[in-house]
């Protein structure tokens, strides 16, 4: 009996004693693990980063912090402040050391001078590395090697003295390297041919010297690379035309020479090229043309001849062509005539400019003698008008008389029109392609300007549908007004008013004309069938009609439009009221941007950057004009933010500020805010469309004027090619687009290149 109770007692004890070792091990893991995030807390509370009120209540996990993110056992995975108002720390006061599970930071906006802290370089999982816009000083740690996990690396803006470190050839996982805008001297090292994965290469702004070395052309993944601003000199390597990747080059304000490297001509996936403010020289070769997707080309500053090849006319997605200040001759390409943005000064070319360029702002061909100014009006020789004329009289005296009678008659009422005018003070000048049309018309088309044709108001005035006689249906804008009697508002307001109807842009409602009457004053623009976005989406069917494809269209036509009035007009046009109330849709859904200048018509000395009367919607204006009044471009770019997120939202967001602080602050998901009416996008094109409309709203919201982009910034982010998602749609929340994180879900290496958000 005793043989078989033994070992039953021995098995017994074992299992107690194996049960509890497990308890044991559990409890000190769990011991462990307490005093771990325990010392990552203390760290986070030493580096007075956040302030006392946050760091000195104790029953609130580190992990809730502002930019704080953890994993799963409450370690700290990511720190996050970037872009702060205040600029109180020292990078260096963190003690990097006591967070061994860091994989991001991002440290943006800082303010006192400071030097890379050695101790980052003691991450093992650090991926993502911004220090930019830091003030920081000295040289780049060599230790920086030791980051092997590193992905993204960003330090530009700051005041890095000294070489680039060859050992950053170390990091083979590098994606993105961002060194531009800092005081970086040195040859390129041949040691960052190595990065094969990389897809992002920025060093403009910088000193360095010599020649760009012949290896560069190894890094076959490249899409974007700029070394503009430096002191590069010798050739362009042939080599760089084995990137077929590449999306966009900029190699301006260097010192750089020779020919066009022939071998550029092979990047079929070039969309942006920038050779400016060299010493290159000789022709332009005709396989140029072979740069089907080439939007950008700027060559100004150089010292090419010969003529300009008409190839580059066959580029049809080329939207911005600079060939000024070069040595070329010859006459100018027909085929020129569908860029919108061109300019040709300074050169030796002769004969006369095509008339499809007709249109274009003189001052692109001005410096070239032996160009011929068009004619707009294209009158005939006095030789070919007699030679037709004659047999024309010859054959058809009769309709000669009449021609003759009616310019008589049309005189007549010239007259009479002008003595009307006299008489009862009434100062008109209306017009449209069908020519003058009579005031009385007007008012009998619109019963005198009865509510049944009113069809919106605004804080300007109210808008009316109307038919002219000639079957045209338009749109009227009666303005309020008390100055109309004024001769100097009268002066001010034709100037306006003409300076208006000079801006062209296919997504800004076209004025016809207006009137100036001393019992009323109104604008005539071109009608738009659906009205406004505003009502698009406020209307369930016309919500869903305007779907995800359409909704990312209006968003960049409106973004085009904005940057054309703040950046490529000659006299800028801010607009003030920018709401979905003023941007209307044609029968195809395509946007328009209406009311633009309004302000200026009624206020004479109203310019950017002066104070004004707060003019514009509520939920549109920007924060900054309730206490300085000070308008300016900044505030049209926060405006456009709200819309674009009043589009992906289907409703408008009501109290900005108080809104975007709650959903950064619970961490809403991106998909959780999109319009409901409308299915999740299953097309990649479009969720990346989608995460970049709204990472530049976020941007355009900032409350700090200064940290706004700028429309032409916003519209040549929407011009670039998009990159594929790193993280799945589903799981991007809108804290990780907060200050344009691109790095978050941008991937290199994408083969896409499309011109528009879709």
């Amino acid at each position: 009996m005793n043989l078989v109770s033994k070992p039953i007692g021995l098995h017994v004890c074992q299992l107690m004693t194996a049960s509890t070792w497990i308890v044991i091990v559990l409890a000190l893991s769990h011991n462990f693990l307490a005093l771990a995030t325990k010392i990552e807390e203390d760290a986070l509370r030493r580096s007075g980063w956040w302030p006392s009120y946050i760091t000195s209540n104790t029953s609130v996990s580190h992990c809730t912090w502002l930019g704080i993110s953890c994993d799963d056992s409450g370690s700290v995975v990511e720190i996050n402040i970037s872009r702060q108002d205040d600029c109180y720390y020292y990078l260096s006061s963190m003690n990097y050391s006591q967070l061994p599970n860091l994989s991001s930071l991002r440290m943006s906006g800082y303010c006192f001078p400071d030097i890379i802290p050695l101790q980052i370089c003691a991450l093992p999982k650090l991926r993502y590395l911004h220090l930019s816009t830091n003030a920081l000083i000295g040289e780049l740690p060599l230790c920086l090697q030791n980051l092997t996990m590193l992905e993204v690396f960003d330090i530009h803006d700051n005041q890095i003295v000294g070489l680039i470190p060859p050992e950053l050839g170390n990091l083979k996982r590098l994606i993105y390297l961002d060194l531009s805008f800092n005081s970086l001297n040195g040859m390129f090292p041949i040691t960052l041919a190595n990065l094969k994965n990389l897809a992002q290469l920025y060093l403009q702004g910088n000193s360095f010297n010599g020649s760009i070395p012949l290896e560069i052309g190894s890094l076959m993944n490249l899409a974007y690379l700029n070394m503009a601003w430096n002191s590069f000199s010798g050739f362009i390597p042939l080599e760089i035309g084995n990137l077929n990747r590449l999306i966009y080059l900029d190699l301006s304000m260097n010192s750089l020479h020779g020919m066009f490297p022939i071998t550029l001509t092979n990047l079929k996936n070039l969309a942006q090229l920038y050779l400016q403010g060299n010493s290159f020289y000789g022709s332009i070769p005709l396989e140029i043309g072979n740069l089907t997707n080439l939007a950008y080309l700027c060559m100004k500053g150089n010292a090419f001849n010969g003529s300009i090849p008409s190839e580059i006319g066959n580029l049809k997605s080329l939207i911005y062509l600079d060939l000024s200040y070069n040595a070329l001759s010859g006459t100018i390409p027909i085929t020129l005539g569908h860029i919108d943005n061109i300019d040709l000064s300074y050169n030796y070319l002769t004969g006369k400019i095509p008339g499809n360029l007709a249109n274009v702002n003189y001052g692109a061909f001005i410096g070239n003698e032996g160009l011929e100014k068009t004619d707009g009006s294209r009158r005939m020789s006095r030789v070919v008008l007699m030679t037709i004329l004659i047999p024309l009289m010859a054959i058809s005296f009769i309709f000669y008389l009449v021609l003759r009678h009616l310019i008589l008659f049309r005189r007549r009422m010239k007259s009479t029109q002008s003595e009307m005018i006299e008489k009862n003070g009434d100062f008109l000048s209306i017009w449209n392609y069908d020519g003058r049309i009579a005031y009385e018309d007007i008012i009998n088309a619109t019963e005198d300007f009865d509510i049944k044709y009113c069809i919106g108001t605004g804080g300007y005035g109210s808008v009316y549908r109307t038919q002219l006689p000639n079957g045209k249906i338009m749109a009227l804008k009666k303005l309020h007004h008390h100055e109309a009697e004024d001769p100097s508002f009268d002066k001010s307001f034709r100037n306006e008013v003409k300076h208006l109807t000079e801006v062209r842009h296919r997504s800004i409602i076209k004025l016809h004309g207006f009137c100036l009457h001393k019992q009323c004053m109104f604008l005539v623009y071109e009608y738009m069938e659906r009205g406004s976005l505003f009502c698009a989406l406020s209307n369930d069917i016309e919500a869903v009609e305007l779907d995800w494809s359409k909704r990312l269209v209006v968003v960049w036509d409106i973004a085009h439009a904005l940057s054309y009035l703040h950046h490529d007009i000659t006299r800028p046009i801010v607009h003030r009221d920018i709401s979905s109330n003023n941007i209307l849709l044609d029968n195809n859904m395509q946007a328009f941007l209406s009311d633009f200048g309004t302000a200026r018509l009624l206020e004479p000395n109203f310019s950017s950057n002066l104070t004004a009367n707060i003019a514009g919607t509520r939920g549109y204006i920007a924060p900054e004009l309730a206490y300085t009044l000070v308008v300016n471009e900044k505030c049209d770019v926060y405006s456009f933010g709200v819309v674009a997120m009043e589009i992906i939202m289907g409703e408008h967001l009501g109290e900005i500020i108080l809104m975007l602080s709650t959903l950064f602050r619970e961490d809403i998901m991106l998909h959780q805010i999109l319009d409901p009416r409308l299915p999740i996008p299953r097309e990649n094109s479009i969720a990346r469309s989608i995460v970049l409309v709204v990472s530049l709203a976020l941007a355009c919201l900032n409350s700090n004027p200064k940290l706004r982009p700028t429309m032409k910034q916003v519209s040549e982010a929407f011009m670039a090619p998009k990159l594929a998602l790193v993280k799945p749609f589903y799981s991007i929340s809108l804290a990780q687009l907060q200050g344009n994180n691109r790095e978050v879900w941008w991937e290199g290496g994408s083969k896409e290149n499309s011109s528009s958000p879709q």
